[in-house]
């Protein structure tokens, strides 16, 4: 009964762990949940972290510090020195030494030290670069978080063209299948030649291949879909929205009137990051050349005996305490801190140089980014209303097929120009949905 209880028990468990994992996505309810357990989103989250501790790490290098120690000796053999015989007796020869032993053979003290650092120019500009590393950190998490929304609503659109594909493979399938039984009757009862079977079998044949890969598609883009957002990659997963559906809503052309400035971008952020970054290193060097003074005050106990007996209640403790500064004035450094400084000063040059690149690339980016939505945006329509025409064309070449007026080489020509039709209005369907996630991926204008 224990055994059935504590097994009971783990079921409900596991059951409840996996309750915590959806089991079917919409493609906003996909983002939300990558961007919290994509473990790239959760590791640059956990950067963000590590640079507000490293900046209170810096900080408090310049804050008070206190150490505390302690120190026992134990001599076993006291150290023997020479002193001069007149020492112990007057009458001896002053060139005489005579061997003695000073000190006690059991010493201990114990001290505590309080440092304060007074003046440091490489604090200072410690501090600065601390809070830059921690701007840095925030915008790498920016970056991340676009990137994954893309690759989310990539990998969402990928399973639903698979998806898509597989469906209407299969339903060409069963058309054509169809077609060929009836193209075959007719054939036994010698009506028709045996080239118009043929070829129904040569393009059934295409659709079954293109079917199997299309199968074996769509399960890898599950699998990159999962892993994306950050579970099993053999999870079971669903999605609820459609291709057809999110092109639609992604049909937003008025998105490409709107003011993208290059500046606003967090990869310009990023470019921005690493100019402030070199400035600091050049005031870094520079600070190398300053003075630093810092100050401590010492105080402690110490007691020596011969016997041990440090931790008898009558044993004599002597308390002691020290005040001191110190003031470090670097003087000359055969011009390695200048060379350090110029080095500095070419790498800030070759940043800002830099900085100035991202912006025109941005600029291009994001005008290449608008061509390429404006062009898929207008594509999806005119594959939509080709898909009619081919459909159209398809069932007139059908029809005259059967009625004994058209040739099995057209009505196979028209079918592969359907299935081209079908194919092309699913990938513009899609190259809507991923062209918009690009220019907003850019432009960071998120909805």
């Amino acid at each position: 009964m224990k055994q059935f209880l504590t097994y009971t028990f783990l079921v409900c468990l596991s059951f409840g762990v996996a309750q915590d994992i959806p089991s079917s996505f919409s493609l906003q309810e996909a983002i939300d949940f990558a961007l919290e357990n994509n473990r790239i989103a959760k590791n640059a989250a956990r950067d963000i972290e590590a640079a507000e501790q490293q900046k209170w790490e810096t900080t408090a290098t310049g804050l008070p510090q206190i150490n505390a120690n302690v120190n026992y000796q134990n001599f076993l053999e006291l150290q023997q020195q020479g002193i001069p015989a007149t020492f112990i007796n007057p009458d001896n020869s002053p060139n005489d030494l005579v061997p003695a032993a000073f000190g006690a053979e059991n010493t201990a003290i114990a001290s505590a030290t309080l440092e304060q650092l007074l003046f440091d120019g490489s604090y200072l500009v410690g501090l600065q670069s601390a809070k830059v590393f921690l701007e840095i950190s925030e915008n790498a998490k920016v970056k991340t978080d676009l990137d994954i929304r893309k690759n989310v609503i990539n990998a969402y659109g990928n399973v639903l063209l698979a998806e898509e594909s597989v469906l209407i493979l299969e339903d060409n399938i069963e058309v054509l299948q169809k077609n060929l039984n009836e193209t075959t009757k007719i054939y036994e009862n010698g009506l028709e030649e045996l080239e118009s079977v043929e070829q129904l079998q040569i393009t059934l044949s295409g659709l079954q291949s293109n079917l199997n890969n299309s199968e074996r598609l769509r399960d890898i883009a599950y699998q990159m879909f999962n892993i994306t957002l950050g579970i099993d990659f053999d999870a079971t997963t669903k999605l609820t929205d459609s291709l057809e559906d999110l092109a639609l809503q992604n049909d937003e052309l008025n998105l490409l009137n709107s003011e993208f400035e290059a500046k606003q971008t967090v990869d310009y952020k990023i470019a921005e990051n690493d100019v402030r970054s070199n400035e600091l290193l050049v005031k870094l060097e520079k600070s190398k050349a300053l003075p630093r003074l810092s100050a401590s005050l010492t105080g402690g106990f110490n007691t020596f005996s011969n016997d041990f007996t440090l931790f008898n209640t009558n044993n004599q403790w002597f308390d002691y305490a020290v005040v001191g500064f110190n003031l470090d004035i670097p003087i000359f450094s055969s011009l390695g801190r200048n060379a350090a400084t110029q080095r500095a000063e070419i790498n800030l040059e070759k940043s800002k140089d830099n900085l100035t690149e991202t912006e025109q690339m941005l600029n291009l980016q994001i005008d290449s980014a608008k061509s390429n939505y404006r062009f898929a945006t207008e594509d999806y329509y005119i594959k939509k209303d080709n898909l009619e025409l081919a459909e159209r064309i398809e069932k007139k070449n059908e029809t005259k097929f059967f009625e004994g007026i058209g040739s099995s080489f057209d009505l196979r020509q028209a079918q592969t120009q359907l299935y081209t039709a079908q194919q092309e209005l699913l990938q513009a369907m899609l190259d809507v949905i991923t062209t918009k996630a690009e220019l907003e991926t850019i432009t960071n204008k998120i909805d």
